[in-house]
């Protein structure tokens, strides 16, 4: 149930369709990086986690780690739930520090019961509303997957699921299982008027409910070129507050003092640790 950057063409069940070298295809296309980086970061902006303490997320449908990259750069750890076997092989290959489940979300969240801070979930979920086999019936696997993420949500956390909906009728469906399940929350569309930047996200509460963020891209273009800019400074003041810009060498440190927390092999630090090499010849 691999997440992906780009609308989804129903080509069989996605265990299937995700082959070795599909995944490595996927993984290595730069614009589908870009995309997935993307919709990571406002996933994991609506889901609102405090600011003082690094979180525990679920990742559905994970794929390759592309999601936990971004996930562990904010300094969050993370479990990666997917049904593709080539795509978890590839993220075990490119060493993403999160954990990683081989399953299927349809048959439920094999958690003990509040164990998350949030959940996150790229391009997956409208996989469950296919029948890809006999036994399988849409609406009881999604009800079984939210009445399952709900227990394993902690009081008061959100679950931010990025989908791409075939018709009307399926977000429905999506929608009123998850609500039937004990959710409460909406449909956050980002720049309903676009074509192409058009998202869908549905924005989740555990408890008492809290008020849902509004899309992007909703207000008049004045306002709205005012809130990319005020965007923009934002995360730029927040980098130099006291987050390594990527890929610099503190940048590089950091991450592998997070990989020794996490009990990991890591080589030894060294004066030429995040020393750019010159080009080859």
């Amino acid at each position: 149930m691999a997440g992906s950057g780009r609308r989804p063409e129903h080509r069989g069940p996605p265990e299937l369709f995700y082959d070795e070298a599909e995944a490595r295809k996927y993984t290595q296309n730069s614009r589908v990086v870009e995309i997935q980086s993307q919709m990571s970061e406002r996933a994991v902006e609506l889901l609102g986690l405090p600011e003082d303490r690094p979180c525990l997320l679920l990742d559905v449908g994970c794929g390759s780690g592309l999601s936990g990259d971004y996930i562990s750069d904010e300094g969050h750890y993370w479990i990666g739930m997917d049904i593709s076997r080539a795509m978890l092989d590839v993220a075990m290959e490119r060493e993403v520090e999160g954990d990683l489940l081989l399953a299927d979300v349809g048959h439920g969240i094999p958690f003990r019961a509040g164990m998350f801070d949030g959940c996150i979930s790229i391009s997956a979920v409208q996989w469950l509303c296919n029948a890809d086999k006999k036994s399988h019936s849409p609406s009881k696997r999604l009800y079984r997957f939210f009445s399952t993420l709900y227990t394993a949500l902690a009081r008061g956390s959100r679950a931010v699921l990025q989908l791409y909906p075939e018709n009307s009728e399926q977000l429905e469906l999506i929608s009123a299982q998850a609500m039937r399940a004990g959710f409460t929350g909406g449909m956050v569309v980002d720049y309903p008027n676009s074509a192409k930047a058009k998202k869908f996200f549905l924005c989740l509460f555990v408890g008492a409910s809290g008020t849902l963020p509004k899309g992007l891209g909703t207000e008049c273009a004045g306002e709205e070129r005012h809130q990319a800019k005020f965007t923009n400074e934002r995360t730029r003041f927040r980098n130099t507050k006291g987050k390594s810009v990527k890929k610099s060498r503190d940048w590089i440190l950091e991450k592998k003092e997070r990989r020794r927390r996490q009990g990991k092999e890591v080589r030894a630090d060294t004066k030429y640790t995040g020393r750019k090499r010159r080009p080859r010849f």
